[in-house]
């Protein structure tokens, strides 16, 4: 077979290194040797010999984001082999956690993680239910986070001089020792006259670094 179809740019290339790594910009490649965990649904390809297990809610626990009603189910991958996780096309990144770290994301961003990674549900402080169901989860320990973003992330720097305010349905994640506070931009009336509509956002002070994706949140779709 001939075609650029077939060209390197495509082809997977034997493994080099263990663990997780981004295959390209819509996917990321786990190299298993014994277990991770990973959103259900996002495999896309195997070989080798592993194991699928459904984790139940996983990162949504039993707590539901207000605006979709949904959690996030995981499930843990185990044995020896490779395997690939993509979502709905969206463009892959790592992120490397460390020990004392604190990375706090949205649960519908994450696509997969080391087991060695230890997770919890959190209300973003300050939002609550009102505050667009803000149930984040947040990473702490020593491994890898591979998580989906629709288009390319802005990483936007956060000090005490300068808070950054975020469209609450566009933020994936933040940084530990940010300040979480909703903050209202604009009044009704504003809005009325031809305002953004942009009431809520949520705003985060301290020093540290925000993700925000290029893109409000879409409908979820049924599965």
């Amino acid at each position: 077979m001939k075609g650029d179809l077939f060209s390197s740019d495509h082809m997977v290339q034997p493994a080099i290194t263990p663990g997780m790594s981004v295959q390209n910009a819509k996917s990321i490649r786990y190299v298993v040797n014994g277990e991770m965990l990973a959103r259900q649904g996002a495999m896309v390809a195997y070989r080798g010999n592993l194991q699928f297990e459904r984790k139940g809610q996983g990162v949504g626990g039993m707590l539901k984001r207000a605006v979709t009603g949904e959690g996030l189910p995981l499930m843990a991958v185990r044995g020896q082999g490779e395997a690939w996780f993509a979502h709905e096309a969206q463009n892959c990144f790592i992120v490397e956690v460390e020990p004392g770290d604190e990375f706090t994301v949205n649960g519908r961003n994450v696509l997969a993680f080391d087991a060695s990674l230890s997770y919890e549900i959190r209300t973003v402080k300050g939002a609550g239910i009102t505050g667009g169901g803000l149930f984040n989860s947040v990473f702490t320990g020593h491994g890898r986070l591979g998580l989906i973003c629709e288009g390319n992330p802005l990483v936007i720097p956060v000090s005490p001089q300068q808070p950054v305010y975020v469209d609450t349905d566009a933020v994936v994640g933040w940084t530990a020792r940010l300040h979480t506070s909703l903050s209202r931009s604009q009044s009704i009336g504003s809005m009325l006259r031809g305002g953004s509509g942009e009431a809520v956002q949520l705003k985060l002070e301290g020093e540290g670094f925000v993700v925000v994706r290029p893109s409000e949140q879409t409908p979820q779709k049924e599965h």
